[in-house]
C-alpha cells in the first residue's frame, strides 16, 4: 500500500479564513492613502521633478510590494517568530547603531541609511516591528515574574532603554515615544502592574522628559510655538498655521479631490506628516470622519484578534501592532489639528514613505495570520 505523501504547510491553520473585515479596511485605507499621496504631492513633485507622479509612483511600487509581502506573511505561522525574539532585540541595536555610523544626515538628524542614490532605508521603521516581536517573546517567557516590580517592570524597561537611547541620539524623538508607548501597553497587557508604571512615570519619566526639553532647545521652541503659533507666523508657526487654514477651508464636504490650495508650496512636504490636513481640505469633515472610522474599525478588529488569539505570544503581537497604529494615528491627527506640539509622526497608510508603508503591510500580514489562528481555535 502506497504511503501518503506528507504535505508541508507553513501553518496548521493555513487554510482557515482570515479576518475579511480587517482585510477590506486595510485595502480601503491603502487605496485612499495612495489617492491622497497623488493629490497632495503633485505640486511639489512637478516643481522638483518635472512630473506630477514622482512620489505617487514610488509609493505605488512599495504598496504593491507590501501587498505581496502581506499575502505571503499572512500564511506563515506567527509562532515561527517566537524562536527568534532574542535576535530581534540584537538586530534592533545593530540597525540603530549603523544609522549613527553610516547614516545619511538630513536637517541635523541621522535617520536613513542610503542604499542607492535613489533609495534610502529607515531602520527605525523595522525596529518598531522587531521590538513588538521581542517583547511578545520575552514577556511570554517571563510571564510568571511580571507581577514582581524588579523582575517584571524594571527588568523589561531596562531592556528597552538601549533602544530608546540610540533613537534619541539620531535624534528621532517621535519613534522613541511610539516604541515606548507600544511596549508599555504590551507589558501592562502581559501582567505588569499599572501602578508600577505610574510610579516609574512620575519618578523617572517626567524628570527625563524635562531634561530632554532642556538639553534640546528646539523641543522647547516647539512647545512655545504650539501655545501660540501666530507669535512666529512666518517661522516656526508657519506649518501648523497652514495646516489649520487647510482644515478650516475644507468645511463639511471639502473643496473636492485635487482642488486643495495649501499643497501648492504653502505646506512644506504636504505628502508626509501633514497629509491629513490636505485630506481635510479636499474631502472635508465627512472625509476626515470616514478615515477616522476606518482606523477605528482596524483597531477594533486588532483588539478582537488579540482577545481571541490561542496563546499569549499571538495575543501580545496583536496588541503591539494595534497599539502601534493607534498611537501613530492619534499623535499625527493631534499634531495636524494643533492639539499637541509638532513632532514628525507619519499617518499610517497615508504619509509618503516606502519603508514605512512596506513594513506596515508586513505587520498587517502578521495580524491577518493571527486571525487565521483565531478561527482555528474557535
Amino acid at each position: 500500500m502506497a504511503k501518503k505523501q506528507k504535505v508541508k504547510t507553513y501553518s496548521s491553520f493555513l487554510n482557515n479564513s482570515i479576518d475579511f473585515t480587517l482585510l477590506i479596511v486595510i485595502l480601503i485605507l491603502l487605496a485612499l492613502g495612495l489617492t491622497m499621496v497623488l493629490s497632495a504631492s503633485s505640486p511639489k513633485s512637478l516643481s522638483d521633478y518635472k512630473t506630477s507622479y514622482h512620489f505617487f509612483i514610488r509609493q505605488l511600487i512599495f504598496a504593491l510590494l507590501g501587498l505581496v509581502a502581506m499575502g505571503i506573511i499572512s500564511k506563515i505561522d506567527y509562532r515561527f517568530y517566537q524562536k527568534f525574539y532574542k535576535i530581534a532585540w540584537i538586530l534592533s541595536v545593530i540597525l540603530l547603531a549603523l544609522v549613527l555610523v553610516i547614516g545619511t544626515e538630513v536637517n541635523e538628524a541621522k535617520r536613513w541609511i542610503e542604499i542607492t542614490p535613489s533609495f534610502s532605508f529607515q531602520p527605525s521603521e523595522v525596529v518598531k516591528f522587531l521590538m513588538i516581536i521581542f517583547y511578545a517573546g520575552v514577556l511570554t517567557h517571563d510571564r510568571d515574574e511580571l507581577g514582581n516590580f524588579w523582575l517584571g517592570l524594571v527588568k523589561h524597561v531596562c531592556m528597552l532603554a538601549p533602544i530608546i537611547v540610540l533613537l534619541l541620539l539620531e535624534p528621532h524623538f517621535s519613534v522613541s515615544v511610539v516604541i515606548l508607548a507600544t511596549c508599555c501597553v504590551m507589558m501592562i497587557m502581559a501582567g505588569c502592574k499599572f501602578w508600577q508604571f505610574m510610579t516609574c512615570g512620575i519618578t523617572i519619566g517626567v524628570p527625563a522628559l524635562v531634561a530632554m526639553v532642556i538639553m534640546a532647545p528646539y523641543r522647547l521652541v516647539r512647545i512655545t510655538t504650539f501655545m501660540d503659533p501666530w507669535s512666529d507666523a512666518k517661522g516656526k508657526g508657519w506649518q501648523i498655521i497652514q495646516s489649520l487654514y487647510a482644515i478650516g477651508s475644507g468645511g463639511l464636504f471639502g473643496l473636492g479631490l485635487g482642488e486643495g490650495n495649501q499643497k501648492y508650496l504653502y505646506l512644506s512636504e504636504p505628502q508626509n506628516d501633514f497629509i491629513f490636513a490636505i485630506l481635510a481640505e479636499e474631502l472635508g469633515f465627512v472625509g476626515c470622519a470616514f478615515t477616522i472610522i476606518l482606523f477605528a474599525i482596524l483597531i477594533w478588529r486588532g483588539v478582537l484578534i488579540a482577545m481571541k488569539a490561542p496563546d499569549m505570544f499571538g495575543s501580545l503581537i496583536a496588541v503591539g501592532i494595534t497599539t502601534l497604529i493607534a498611537v501613530q494615528v492619534i499623535i499625527n491627527i493631534a499634531v495636524v489639528t494643533a492639539s499637541m506640539p509638532v513632532t514628525g509622526m507619519p499617518l499610517p497608510f497615508f504619509s509618503y514613505g516606502g519603508t514605512s508603508l512596506f513594513i506596515l503591510l508586513c505587520e498587517m500580514g502578521v495580524l491577518l495570520n493571527i486571525s487565521r489562528a483565531t478561527a482555528h481555535s474557535n
